[in-house]
């Protein structure tokens, strides 16, 4: 594993702008390569803007999915940078996962690294899996890691698709979500995902959509902040993303208690899509 260390977080629209120019590979593989970015701390007025955008309350301690959003940076530097056999540009989030062993101070100081750790066959193409994982000064183990699973549609990847275990999707009539036309700008300028799938019509319809679509980190967020905010203390939130929730719409978020935890569904207003199903379990 070949370790690359960053001085400063990442330029998105530098980034973006390469990914436009890069050819992607033809060699029907995957780097391995560590991106790495140390001594960091959380941007206190990011993580306030990530709140109020998401619903989560505005604490000292660091809303779980927020190390995602630090970390991107890294996942697109990864895929833009290193030989990957698609363009990161048009990509789509199909899973996430996180899980922290305890709960994370605003303070601290951390190290962050970034890396592939897969990629697989995909009916509509193939799926990257990227794994994230922050370490706080002093510990020597990640006190917080994400696995964040990207479909590359029309990769041609060696090997049989075969189905994820899914999560399941509680029905009901849940609580209604009125979300607007301007979220995908207004996520995007909060986290730096400028993906033009998510930031206009126009752009959208260039990947296949007839609509921008909401970011699945927004819609992952938005829906734990449901479950109860920040989470505190060890706990592993799963996502399974799945059809786009094209912007504008009015959806219902669904909620089921758990013996350990909660169970969850955004579906459209009629109830007959899943946009997203959640799993939170506290440790």
């Amino acid at each position: 594993m070949h370790t690359r260390e960053l001085a400063a977080p990442p330029s998105f629209p530098a980034l973006y702008a390469r990914s436009l120019l890069r050819r992607p590979t033809r060699r029907l593989d995957f780097p391995r390569t560590r991106i790495v970015l140390r001594d960091q701390r959380f941007d206190v007025d990011r993580l306030t803007e990530f709140c109020r955008l998401t619903g989560f309350p505005v604490r000292d301690e660091v809303a779980l999915p927020f190390p995602q959003v630090v970390a991107f940076g890294l996942q697109v530097d990864l895929m833009v940078r290193e030989p990957f056999p698609f363009s990161v540009v048009g990509v789509l989030h199909v899973q996430q996962e996180f899980e922290q062993t305890r709960a994370l101070d605003v303070g601290e100081r951390f190290d962050l690294s970034v890396r592939a750790v897969g990629m697989l066959p995909h009916r509509r193409g193939a799926t990257v899996e990227l794994r994230t994982e922050l370490t706080v000064a002093g510990e020597r183990a990640p006190v917080w890691t994400g696995r964040s699973s990207y479909l590359a549609r029309g990769v041609d990847w060696p090997g049989i698709p075969r189905d994820a275990a899914r999560l399941d999707a509680p029905a009901g009539e849940g609580t209604v979500w009125r979300v607007p036309a301007d979220l995908g700008r207004r996520y995007g300028a909060v986290s730096g995902d400028v993906n033009p799938v998510h930031v206009s019509p126009l752009t959208a319809r260039a990947f296949g959509f007839r609509r921008a679509i909401a970011h699945g980190m927004w819609t992952a967020s938005r829906a734990l902040a449901d479950l109860g905010g920040p989470a505190l203390g060890a706990a592993r939130y799963e996502v399974d993303f799945g059809s786009p929730l094209h912007l504008p719409s009015t959806v219902r978020h669904v909620v089921r208690r758990e013996p350990d935890g909660w169970s969850s569904a955004v579906r459209s207003r009629n109830g007959s899509k899943v946009h997203l199903a959640t799993r939170l379990r506290r440790a």
